[in-house]
């Protein structure tokens, strides 16, 4: 039997501040994905591109924009309850909270400090959250049926495993095991009916780092229509999706992958005006490669094992030169994951326990 360990809170966490330019959830303000995407997207959003004020090297902060993401998702949960009581003609008195169980199997260590992460953000916006144990002894059959249960709970809105899976015989199952959860709660977005929702342009539950990394471009205040983007990594969770929402806002979008040769790399990086860098090795992408004035993404998390000093895949030091803004590793790109997790969740809790809605 799993062990399962529940975490909840009953008030809003304050949240910190943000900066003015990326206080909204997104360009437009709202929450969660649109009904009409298209105009969602359309170009008349967006206003002129900043002035270049020759300044180099600008952080953007993604602990202080999901903190503005977070602060708005807890005020969506209160209306989404205040819709219910509304619908309900008084007979519900106090709606439940969305709910979100992770399945984390094994006692890998970093992995047990990521999930702690998503349950203390859970906490923040008043989601009740529920962590479900299992051995890494766990069979495939053991864990599918968990997933097969957790689907038919109606009190779970949102269903996340935990990669990495700890054995050769759970990780030969891993992509059966996620498209095993129901689209509805698939809050990762990495089901195949979610991303080809993504692919029509259609609304559905987003891929978390990719929609995570659009809300840091938006945030610079660029213009993305037109914008020469380099996606460097082709991933299933990150490099593919992350096209298909460089494409929704206009961009002109390239790709690098493993079968790139490495001078195209650098002649790629440096003409791209944006470059999204998720590959898994440190310093692939050379500081100096950088186009003067460019927005670099770091997606890229490692340890240099010498030092224990977490870096990106792109030489921070020397890309901060060239770069007008750059994301830091840490605190870039993954509190912005964290934060498109809870607004996935937010998402299917609306529509779970609205049905019919739209929850934008």
């Amino acid at each position: 039997m799993p062990e399962v360990l529940s975490s909840s809170s009953s008030s809003v966490g304050e949240a910190g501040g943000v900066a003015s330019s990326s206080s909204s959830v997104s360009p437009f303000g709202r929450v969660g994905n649109e009904r009409d995407v298209a105009s969602y997207y359309k170009k008349s959003n967006y206003g002129p591109n900043p002035p270049d004020d020759g300044v180099r090297g600008h952080l953007i902060d993604g602990k202080a924009i999901s903190a503005g993401i977070r602060k708005a998702l807890a005020a969506k949960i209160v209306e989404v309850q205040e819709g219910v009581r509304s619908l309900s003609a008084g007979t519900v008195e106090d709606p439940r909270p969305p709910g979100l169980t992770v399945v984390l199997v094994g006692e890998d260590p970093a992995s047990k400090v990521y999930v702690s992460r998503k349950q203390k953000a859970c906490d923040e916006v008043c989601i009740d959250s529920t962590l479900m144990r299992l051995p890494a002894e766990t069979t495939p059959q053991e864990l599918l049926d968990l997933v097969d249960k957790l689907n038919k709970d109606d009190k779970c809105d949102g269903i996340l495993v935990q990669l990495p899976l700890p054995t050769a015989e759970l990780r030969a199952i891993q992509s059966d095991l996620l498209h095993r959860i129901s689209p509805k709660k698939d809050v990762d977005g990495f089901h195949p009916e979610n991303l080809g929702l993504l692919m029509a342009r259609e609304p559905g539950l987003r891929p978390c780092t990719p929609f995570g990394v659009m809300h840091l471009i938006w945030s610079t205040g660029v213009n993305p229509y037109g914008l020469r983007c380099l996606v460097v990594g082709a991933s299933n969770h990150v490099g593919r999706p992350m096209v298909m929402e460089l494409l929704l806002n206009g961009c002109s979008v390239s790709v690098a992958h493993k079968f790139t040769k490495p001078e195209d790399l650098e002649t790629f990086v440096r003409e791209a005006e944006c470059v999204i860098v998720a590959v898994g090795k440190p310093g692939i992408v050379k500081g100096e490669w950088i186009r003067d004035g460019a927005i670099v993404i770091d997606v890229g998390i490692n340890r240099v094992e010498a030092t224990g000093k977490l870096v990106g895949d792109v030489e921070f030091d020397t890309a901060k030169e060239r770069a007008r803004w750059i994301t830091p590793v840490p605190g870039g790109v993954g509190p912005m994951t964290v934060a498109m997790l809870l607004q996935n969740t937010v998402q299917a809790y609306g529509k779970n326990i609205l049905p019919g809605s739209a929850v934008e």
